[in-house]
């Protein structure tokens, strides 16, 4: 079972897959830590950006990160998810 503290969202705040994710996990009652790679800047940025390609080499969004990369879904693939976070 998924530790549901340890959920981080990585989203762009224009796409529509990002929010049905986000959507997704606050309906299910997921505590995750959902960030907006598009308003990030400088440094930051590219630090968040480093940390998601260990995770997406590709850089597509929406990238959910469970446990440290123990489960990591790119889009937004409810069943994946489901199964991710043991739901």
């Amino acid at each position: 079972m998924a530790d549901k503290s340890n959920v981080q969202l990585y989203a762009l705040s224009t796409c529509i897959h990002c929010k049905k994710c986000k959507e997704f996990l606050e309906e299910n009652e997921i505590a995750f830590e959902c960030v907006y790679v598009d308003m990030l800047a400088g440094e930051e940025r590219s630090d968040t950006i480093s940390t998601i390609k260990k995770h997406n080499p590709k850089l597509s969004f929406p990238t959910l990160v469970v446990n440290n990369g123990g489960a990591v879904i790119v889009g937004f693939h409810k069943d994946q998810i489901e199964e991710a976070l043991d739901l």
